[in-house]
C-alpha cells in the first residue's frame, strides 16, 4: 500500500464525514433522532461503495469497471478496514488523562447509586446474550457461545470497542463477529436515541422530571449541530508555547506514550504467561486480550505520574478530548462504511435476536430498577445510564443533556464519578476485552454464572444501600 493511497483514502474519509454533515443539516429526521455526522457519513460511504452502488453497477458496466467498487475504490476500502483497530487505542489511552480524580468518599457517595444500575444493566447483557445462544444460537445455527458477549461488547463498548475486538474474534476462529458487533453498535445508538426520547417524553408527561419541559427543548441550532455564536467555547487551552512545540503535537504524543505504556503491560502480562500458567495449564488468555482496555491502564499510570511531577499542568482535557472525538470520528465512519452486509444477511435472525435482547434487557431494567436504586433525580441519572448500555457514553449524556440542559441536577457530575469505576471494567474495559477469551476457553456456563451473579450484586447493592438513601444526591 503507497502512502499516496493512503493519504488519499484519509481524505475520501474526510469528505464522507462533510457528507455526513450535510445530511444532517438538511434532514430534519436525523436532526431529531440527534444522530452523529460520523454514523451518517459512515452509512453514506457504505451505500457508495462496492457492496451497495459496486453491486448495482456491475452488471451493466462490467467487473473491469471503475464502477464495480462504486466510489470507493478497494485502496480505500483496505485501508478503512484498518483504522477502527487503531482509533480505539486512542480513544481509550485518553479517557483518563488530563481528569483529576476526586476522593474515593467523594466517588462513591455521588456514583454510587448509578454505577449499581449501570452494573446490573451492563452485566445482564451477558446474562441475556449467552442464555440466547446456549438455547437458541448455537444448538440452531451452530454459532460459537461465545457470541452472546456481542450484546455488551456492541452496546456498551458501542463502534470503538467492537473494532478493538477485531483481532480477537480473528483469533477464537469467528470473524464474522466484528460484522455483527458493528451492525449492533450502530442499532445500539439508534435505538438507545429513539427509546431514550420515548421515555423522556413519557416521564415528562408524568411529571417525573424534575426539570420543566419548556427547559428541555433543543433551539434549531442545536438541532443542527451548531453552536451559537454567543455559546461557542474554546477548544482548548495552549499550556505550551508554540515555539517550543504545538501543543496539539504534544497532547497527540502524550497518548501516544500511554498507549507504549499499554503495550509493554500487553507484552509484559503475554511473557509472564509464557513461562508461568501458560506452561503449567496449556491455557493462554494474555494473546487474546486486545491492546485498547490496556492502553486505558497505560492512560492512568501516565495520569498518576503527571499528577505528581507535572508541576505546569500541561495537559489539557479540553485538547484530550478533541484528538479523542476526531479518533471517534474517524473511527465511526470507517467502521460502518466497511461493515459487511453478506455476513449480516447470513446472520439475520441470530443478529435479529441479540438486538431484541439487549433492547429489551435495557428498557425493562430502566423501567423496573431505576427509580428504586436512584433515589433523588432518578430520572435525569437513570437515563444516561439507560442511554451508555444502549449506546455508549455520548448517547447517554444526549439524553441527560436534553432533560438537564443547564445541569440543573447532580446527574452529570455522578455520571462522571460513576464512569472513573465502572469504565475500566465495562463498556470496553477489561471485563469486556476478556468475555469473550474467557467463554472461548472455559466455556459459556461459568461465564454466564459469574454474570449472574454480579447482577445480583448490582441489584443488592442498588436496591437495598443506596436506594434506601434519600438524602442522597
Amino acid at each position: 500500500m503507497s502512502a499516496e493511497a493512503i493519504g488519499f483514502s484519509l481524505l475520501a474519509m474526510g469528505v464522507f464525514l462533510i457528507i455526513g454533515k450535510l445530511i444532517r443539516v438538511k434532514v430534519k429526521l436525523f436532526q431529531s433522532l440527534f444522530l452523529p455526522s460520523s454514523i451518517i457519513g459512515g452509512f453514506a460511504a457504505l451505500l457508495l461503495g462496492p457492496q451497495v452502488l459496486g453491486n448495482a453497477l456491475t452488471p451493466i458496466t462490467g467487473e473491469n469497471s471503475f464502477w464495480a467498487t462504486g466510489l470507493v475504490t478497494d485502496d480505500i476500502t483496505s485501508v478503512w478496514e484498518t483504522l477502527p483497530g487503531l482509533m480505539i487505542n486512542v480513544i481509550f489511552a485518553s479517557l483518563f488523562l488530563g481528569k483529576t480524580t476526586p476522593s474515593p468518599k467523594k466517588i462513591w457517595n455521588n456514583g454510587g447509586p448509578q454505577l449499581a444500575f449501570g452494573w446490573t444493566l451492563g452485566w445482564g447483557q451477558y446474562v441475556i446474550g449467552i442464555l440466547i445462544a446456549l438455547l437458541i444460537l448455537t444448538p440452531i445455527y451452530d454459532i460459537p457461545p461465545m457470541a452472546g458477549a456481542l450484546i455488551e461488547i456492541g452496546f456498551e463498548g458501542g463502534h470503538g470497542t467492537a473494532a478493538g475486538m477485531q483481532g480477537t474474534f480473528e483469533e477464537l476462529g469467528f470473524p464474522e463477529a466484528y460484522d455483527l458487533a458493528i451492525a449492533l453498535a450502530t442499532i445500539g445508538v439508534l435505538s438507545g436515541v429513539i427509546f431514550g426520547i420515548v421515555l423522556i417524553n413519557i416521564a415528562i408527561r408524568k411529571n417525573e422530571t424534575a426539570i420543566e419541559q419548556s427547559q428541555s427543548k433543543f433551539t434549531d441550532l442545536q438541532k443542527l449541530g451548531i453552536r451559537e455564536f454567543e455559546n461557542r467555547e474554546t477548544a482548548g487551552t495552549m499550556t505550551l508555547r508554540q515555539e517550543s512545540i504545538e501543543p496539539l503535537s504534544f497532547h497527540f504524543a502524550m497518548i501516544g506514550v500511554a498507549i507504549l505504556i499499554g503495550y509493554a503491560i500487553q507484552q509484559g502480562l503475554m511473557g509472564i504467561e509464557a513461562i508461568t500458567w501458560g506452561t503449567w495449564t496449556d491455557t493462554y488468555i494474555m494473546r487474546y486480550i486486545p491492546l485498547f482496555p490496556l492502553a486505558m491502564v497505560g492512560g492512568i499510570l501516565l495520569q498518576l505520574v503527571l499528577d505528581k511531577f507535572d508541576r505546569f499542568n500541561t495537559i489539557d482535557r479540553q485538547m484530550i478530548m478533541r484528538v479523542q472525538g476526531l479518533s471517534l470520528d474517524i473511527l465511526i465512519v470507517t467502521a460502518i462504511a466497511t461493515i459487511s452486509l453478506a455476513v449480516i444477511g447470513e446472520y439475520f435472525v441470530p443478529f435479529l435476536l441479540l438486538a431484541a435482547g439487549g433492547v429489551l434487557w435495557n428498557l425493562l431494567g430502566f423501567k423496573l430498577f431505576a427509580k428504586k436504586m436512584i433515589p433523588r433525580y432518578w430520572f435525569e441519572r437513570g437515563i444516561a445510564d439507560f442511554g451508555q448500555s444502549m449506546g455508549i457514553t455520548a448517547t447517554g449524556l444526549l439524553l441527560m443533556r436534553i432533560v438537564d440542559p443547564e445541569s440543573e441536577t447532580p446527574a452529570l457530575e455522578s455520571f462522571g464519578y460513576k464512569q472513573l469505576i465502572y469504565e475500566p471494567f465495562l463498556g470496553g474495559g477489561l471485563v469486556t476485552a476478556l468475555s469473550v477469551p474467557l467463554i472461548h476457553t472455559f466455556g459459556p456456563v461459568p461465564f454466564l454464572i459469574f454474570s449472574f451473579i454480579m447482577v445480583i450484586l448490582g441489584l443488592l447493592l442498588g436496591l437495598l444501600y443506596f436506594g434506601k438513601q434519600t438524602s442522597n444526591d
